[in-house]
C-alpha cells in the first residue's frame, strides 16, 4: 500500500480528516443503506445493556457510539475516541442532532495508546477501525486491558467473501466502482482506493478471531454479514 512517503498513522489521520463531510453519505451509498442495521448488530454482539459505561473506539462520525447510547440509555455512559479531528467534528455535529448529547463524551486520542486504566469500561467496540491501525494487535490489546472482566470487545470491518462469482463481484465492485463513487460524490478518488486496499490487507474474519485470542479474549467468534462482505468478530475477557 503506498503511504506517499508517509507513516501509516498520519497518512490514516490525513484521508480521514479529507473525507470526513461525505464519510456517513458515502457509507450509506457504499452499503446500500444496510450499515445501520450492521451497527445494530454489532450493539447486540457487545452485549450493551441499560446503565453501562461503554468504548468506541475509532468512532468516526458517531454513527456506532450513538448506536450504543441508544441500548444503554440516559443512565449509562458512551466514550467515543478518534485521533481525526475532522471525523470528531462531524461526529459532534451528528450527536447535537440526535436524543443523547448528555450521554456520549468525544475526545481526540491514540487507539494504539487507550488513555484510560485497565478495566474501566463495561465494553468496547470499533467500527471500521482496526485495518486502519499501524499496529492491529496492540489496537486489540489496548481494548482488551481497558475492559471489566466479563465484557465483550467487538470489531465490525471489511470481511472477505468466499462465494465464487460473488467474491469477485465485490472485490471488482469495490476496486472499481467504490473510487469512482467517492471521485464523484465526496472528490476523493485516492481516499476511496485507501479504503479497498486497505481491506484486501486486512486479515480474513477467521484470522482475526485468532487474533482476538492471542491478545487474551475467549469465547471468540465471527459473524459473516451480507455474504462475508462484512464480519462481526467477537471476544470476552475472561
Amino acid at each position: 500500500m503506498d503511504f506517499s512517503g508517509k507513516d501509516k498513522a498520519t497518512y490514516v489521520q490525513e484521508t480521514f480528516n479529507s473525507i470526513a463531510k461525505r464519510y456517513d453519505l458515502m457509507n450509506t451509498l457504499m452499503s446500500f443503506g444496510l450499515d445501520k442495521g450492521w451497527r445494530r448488530k454489532a450493539v447486540r454482539t457487545v452485549e450493551a445493556k441499560s446503565g453501562m459505561h461503554m468504548l468506541d473506539v475509532c468512532c468516526g462520525t458517531g454513527q456506532l457510539s450513538i448506536e450504543i447510547a441508544g441500548a444503554i440509555g440516559a443512565s449509562g455512559k458512551v466514550t467515543g475516541l478518534d485521533f481525526s479531528e475532522n471525523m470528531l467534528e462531524r461526529a459532534q455535529e451528528n450527536i447535537y442532532s440526535s436524543p443523547f448529547q448528555s450521554v456520549i463524551t468525544l475526545m481526540q486520542g491514540d487507539a494504539m495508546q487507550l488513555p484510560f486504566p485497565d478495566n474501566t469500561f463495561d465494553g468496547a467496540t470499533v467500527g471500521w477501525g482496526l485495518r486502519n491501525l499501524p499496529n492491529l494487535e496492540q489496537g486489540v490489546k489496548e481494548m482488551y486491558r481497558v475492559v471489566k472482566p466479563g465484557s465483550m470487545v467487538v470489531s465490525l470491518d471489511m470481511a472477505k467473501p468466499t462465494l465464487p462469482v460473488f467474491k469477485q463481484g465485490y472485490w471488482f465492485y469495490f476496486d472499481k466502482l467504490v473510487p469512482w463513487m467517492g471521485k464523484i460524490w465526496a472528490g476523493k478518488a485516492r481516499a476511496y482506493q485507501y479504503l479497498h486496499d486497505s481491506a484486501v490487507e486486512f486479515p480474513p474474519q477467521q484470522e482475526l478471531a485468532q487474533i482476538f485470542t492471542r491478545c487474551g479474549l475467549v469465547e471468540t467468534r465471527y459473524q459473516n454479514l451480507l455474504g462475508g462482505v462484512v464480519a462481526i468478530v467477537s471476544g470476552r475477557k475472561a
